[in-house]
Formats: structure tokens, sequence, C-alpha cells
């Protein structure tokens, strides 16, 4: 405490009220391809929807990928998902050569400048599915604009000609031709030429060589979405700037998206072509900024030509009246190589970074398994890594599957010895409600469910399998359940058979890990429950850390750790412990190297795995005292 220099009162607050905190067992960690999305960047999905409106729908190419993450979801409903694409994918653009703009990231970084060189606008993420965009923009002279000209049309034709006109400048696709009085001649469906357009059906009304004083006008095709047409904003008009506003709308083109073309996908209202406008709440309005929330486009250049990205200060903004934006060149590589997925799964490397407790391969490589056992779960020690066999081992290989299985285990495993790695022994046929039809998924995104879903109606300590708490949702069929002899065949190279009970659905019947060693870890609830151990009495323990390694220090943190300990024990996860923190393990030598030492003896509760009933037929004159003893 501070010395006083005279007298007074100095209050001083100590707070001895410290515990050992919750920490997270269920977060799922995930890397796979995906139609839509961002790449190489981690994503945090709640439900299927999310994964929709974020990753897109599945097609043939990423179903199996695709479903592995709404499988987990289906238990769980924290999910941090990682993109990865091949080397060939490009996000579709406005013009020229199409480029890979993996995330928002990267577009800050190299886009965000205008230096793309790409046309005005880019989609927003690589994929095929960009190139069903279209942006189209509308300043103030774009919702009735007087044409240049005289035109000329007749109710038995489409064709309209024009002389002296400038159709391809100030006609768009989709804008509606009116003649003087405002009544509607057509819709725009072809621009041929400057002085040639066809309707997308017959004149309404016939025009004769009417002159621009007749009043011949377009409107902007999508001017029924907004209240009223842009103009002025009230922050540039206060600078003595002019015409500064635009809508702007994204529409599915080609109905890739949606599957109706044309629809619209989002609309802006009201956002300036002035850098510096701002809105009258405060926010941005200039639509560079605004669009940066947009999930379907990125904004890569102004208009050609114009003073749009000037500052408000007595700038009277140049009037383009309306133009689309078609975007064309978006490639899918939507089957990555296992490098690329294994640089994905390395953004969980760092578990300071990324809090995640259960991580499955998907329908990825055993490589990449191997990889997400070794490299991710034990190099971390704070999570659980989950894997399948090849479809090929257990589809359409009837009475090799075990075989095949134990051999993948050996071999494409290279005989991974961790307890923070766990096997299954196959994949489930389901419904694809989006494509209406059957896909084949691997099993581990399931396992790795399960364990979330024992979170949530028991605890993490608890057996993931069994009929109580090992149900496979979402089955057709397996593509192989093993009997009793492939099961204790599985069983001894340690991977957990799933299989289908008549009247009782598919089941995990199994919890081991990938430990060979005869050992406590061998057990997934086992493993788990040091998990949650070591990093919840570890979080605490940090607060341990620069104070005076002394007896008042040690019986605080053994106060910290008994109660938790008890509680746990409480709720089933261990039978027995004992804390060990004195002067017994920190002797003056550990205490010279400014060491803190802490032994935390644990008895894991143990699942039951095997069940013996022995049913004894006696005598009828026979006491059952005499058979079993008092």
């Amino acid at each position: 405490m501070a010395f006083q220099l005279s007298p007074g009162v100095l209050v001083v607050e100590k707070d001895l009220t410290g515990i050992v905190p919750a920490v997270a067992t269920s977060i799922g960690g995930y890397v796979g391809a995906f139609q839509w999305g961002p790449v190489d960047e981690i994503t945090t999905l709640s439900n299927e929807g999310e994964l929709v409106r974020t990753f897109g729908k599945p097609n043939d190419t990423v179903a199996s990928s695709w479903f592995s993450a709404a499988n987990f979801l289906s238990y769980a409903n924290n999910l941090k998902a990682v993109r990865v694409v091949g080397t060939t994918a490009k996000n579709a653009v406005t013009s020229g050569t199409a480029l890979l703009i993996k995330n928002e990231t990267q577009w800050e970084a190299s886009y965000a400048d205008g230096s793309g060189a790409v046309g005005q606008f880019a989609a927003k993420f690589p994929g095929a599915l960009g190139n069903s965009l279209k942006v189209s923009v509308a300043d103030f002279s774009a919702f009735r604009r007087t044409l240049t000209g005289t035109v000329t049309a007749t109710t038995g034709s489409t064709a309209v000609n024009g002389s002296g006109t400038s159709f391809t400048t100030e006609v768009l696709v989709g804008d509606v031709l009116k003649n003087s009085t405002g009544t509607v001649i057509g819709t725009v469906a072809t621009i041929t030429d400057d002085d040639s357009i066809i309707l997308a059906a017959n004149a309404a009304v016939a025009v004769t060589g009417a002159a621009v004083s007749s009043g011949p006008t377009t409107e902007w095709e999508h001017k029924a979405e907004f209240d009223s047409a842009p103009g002025t904003s009230s922050y540039v008009e206060a600078l003595g700037g002019m015409n500064d506003e635009i809508h702007l709308v994204v529409v599915d083109e080609d109905g890739l998206w949606t599957g109706t073309a044309g629809t619209i996908l989002e609309k802006f209202a009201f956002l300036s072509k002035a850098a510096d406008a701002k809105k009258s709440d405060g926010s941005m309005a200039y639509y560079l900024e605004v669009l940066r929330g947009s999930r379907y486009i990125h904004w890569m250049d102004h208009p050609t030509g114009s003073n749009w990205g000037s500052s408000a200060q007595n700038t009277s903004f140049t009037a383009t009246g309306a133009d689309d934006y078609s975007l064309t060149g978006g490639v899918s590589d939507d089957d990555p190589s296992d490098a690329s997925k294994i640089l994905g799964w390395d953004l969980f490397a760092n578990a300071e970074r990324v809090d995640v407790n259960l991580v499955f391969n998907g329908p990825n490589s055993l490589t990449v398994g191997k990889h997400i056992v070794e490299n991710i779960a034990q190099a971390r020690m704070d999570c659980l890594a989950f894997v399948s066999p090849t479809l090929g081992a257990v589809y359409n290989n009837s009475g090799d599957e075990a075989d095949d299985i134990i051999a993948e285990r050996q071999a494409a495993l290279f005989n991974v010895n961790s307890s923070y790695g766990v096997m299954d022994t196959g994949w489930k046929y389901q419904y694809d409600k989006y494509n209406d039809k059957y896909r084949w998924v691997a099993l581990n995104a399931d396992l790795a469910g399960l364990c979330a879903r024992t979170d949530t109606v028991a605890d993490p300590w608890f057996s993931p399998g069994g009929l109580n708490r090992g149900q496979i949702k979402n089955v057709v069929k397996l593509a192989y359940s093993p009997d009793k002899t492939d099961r204790d065949n599985l069983y001894k190279a340690g991977v957990n058979p799933v299989v289908t009970f008549l009247g009782e659905g598919t089941v995990l019947f199994g919890d081991k890990t990938l430990l060979a060693k005869p050992s406590a870890f061998d057990r997934i609830n086992v493993r788990r429950l040091f998990i949650v151990l070591e990093k919840a009495i570890a979080t605490a323990g940090k607060y341990q850390l620069f104070e005076f390694n002394d007896a008042f220090t040690r019986a605080q943190f053994r106060n910290l750790v008994e109660p938790f300990l008890r509680d746990v024990k409480g709720r089933r996860g261990i039978y027995d412990f004992k804390v060990v923190c004195d002067e017994t393990n920190n002797t003056g030598e550990v205490i010279d190297r400014n060491e803190f030492v802490a032994d935390i003896y644990i008895k894991p509760a143990r699942s039951i795995n095997f069940m013996q009933l022995n049913f004894i037929a006696t005598r009828t004159g026979v006491s059952f005292e005499e058979v079993v003893g008092a």
C-alpha cells in the first residue's frame, strides 16, 4: 500500500473473487469447397440459412463438402468455416481480364484505390455465379430522359427507327419507351445501333417522326423500385454542389441465384457520387463506401470521364444517366488441391487467435485428415479432429470394407497415434433439398456434431456414442453398416463403427480416439474431459503470472481450482482429484527459476464399452442367500 505523508484515509480495493471460467467446447472448424463466399478467411456460421447466404447453395461439384458443413450445423450453432479454391478461380468483372479477389482484405489492400483495370465493378467473390450479376446505376437524368433526334414506330412491328438519335448512349435494355403524352410504346429488348431499337413486343402505339420537342422519352427499368428520383443531397447542396445522388441495383441477370432471370438481389437508394458525402445520421453516403456492405459486388472504378469521387464543395456532378454493367469472366475452380486445403487449415493453427474445439475433414483426402489430426488438433492440444475413410473403401465394396478401412487407417494415415484424432466407418446417403436428389456425405461432420450435442444435453466428458446420445441425423442409408465381427476388428484398430440397428436408427457405436496405446486417453470422453480441465484451469492460471511464488499465491491458486474440480466431480466427470501446490513442488530452486508448479491429479470417469449380463438358473428350493451370499 502507498505511504501517506500526512493524515488521511486511503481506500484500497482487492479482488479475491476469481474463479475458473467456463470455456467453449462446441465450436466447429472446417475447410472445404463452396460455390461462393470469401476465400482463405474464417467465417462464423450459426445455422444452415447463414451457410446458404454466405457460401451459396450446393451444386454437384461442392455438394459433399457443403453438406458436411450443413450436417455439423444440424447439431450445433457455431461453425468457423473456410472456403478454398483452385488456382484457376476468378471473380467476374465488368471488362478486361478477370482476376482473383479472395476476400475483403485482399480487395482493400490491392483494389480499393481503383487500380484493378477491370471496369467499374467485380463480383464480390470468385466463381461462375458472378457471371449472373448485373449492376444497374441511375442518376437524376435517367428517370425520364428526353431522347435526341426523332423516332418512328408502328404497332405491327417491334422495330423502332431513329434519325439523328444516339440510342447506344441514351437507352438501356429494359428501359420503357414512352411517347409525348406518357403512353408506353414498349420495353427495349435490343439496341442495334444509334438509330435502331428492337422492342420486346410490337409497339403499343405508333409514333411517326416524333421530334425532341414532342418529348419521346425513356424511363429507367428499375424506376418503380424507388420512391423518387435521385437528385442533389442536402450535404452536397449545402456545400454548393449539385446532382450527386444515384440509385443502384444488383440484378440476377441470368437467374443463377434465384431461378428467375432479372430478379433484384440488392438495391441502394440515394447514394452519392461525392467522396465526402454523409447522410443525415452522419454515416457515409459515398457510393464506394456504401458498396463495401454489398454481398455480391466490389467497386473497382468510377465511370469513365466523370467527376465521380470528387469532394462535394462547389462540384456539379456529371449527368451520366443510367448504365448497366454485366459481369463476365468468373471461373469456379471448386476442386482445390490438398495443398490449398492444408493452407486453409493452417488458419486454425494458432490457438491464441482462433477458438475451436471440434474440427472435421469432410470429404477431403486422408492426407488432409492426417494434417488436421497431427498439425492442428494435436499441436493445439485443445480440440479433436474427426476423419472418415474414403468413399471407395465403403461403397460398392461388399465384404472388403473393414479390411480397406483398417488399411487406410494404417497406411493413408501413416499410423497416426493420437488421442486428438477420431475415425469413423464411412459415409451416409442423404437428401439434397436444394437440388431434389440424394448425395453421399462423409460421417465425420456428424461425429463432431454428436460431441457438440452431447455438450448441450449432458457435458463434454460424457461419451457421444450409444443409443442415448449417438443418434446420427439425416440418414437414408449407410454405405457400410459393420456387423459384430467387423466391429470387433475395427474397434481394435481404433475405428468407431457407425451402425444402423433395426428400429433404433443409425448410431455411433464406439468412442475411441486414434491413440494406439492402452490408456484412459484412448476414449473420446476422457480426452474431451482433459481438454476442458486444461483449458479452463490454464485460463484462470494466467492471472497468477507475475505474482509472487509464496504461500499466499499458492493457496489462492488451490482455492481457484478445487471448487471447479468439485463441480466437475459432482457432474460425474471425474471420480476424484487432488491438487498439490505447496513448498513440496515449489522448492527454492523452482522459485529461483521464476517458475510456479501445480500438480493436479485426476481420476477420470470411464464410459461403459463392454457389458456382461450373467443369468443364473437355480432349483426351486434353493435360497438366493445361499447362492450369492448374505
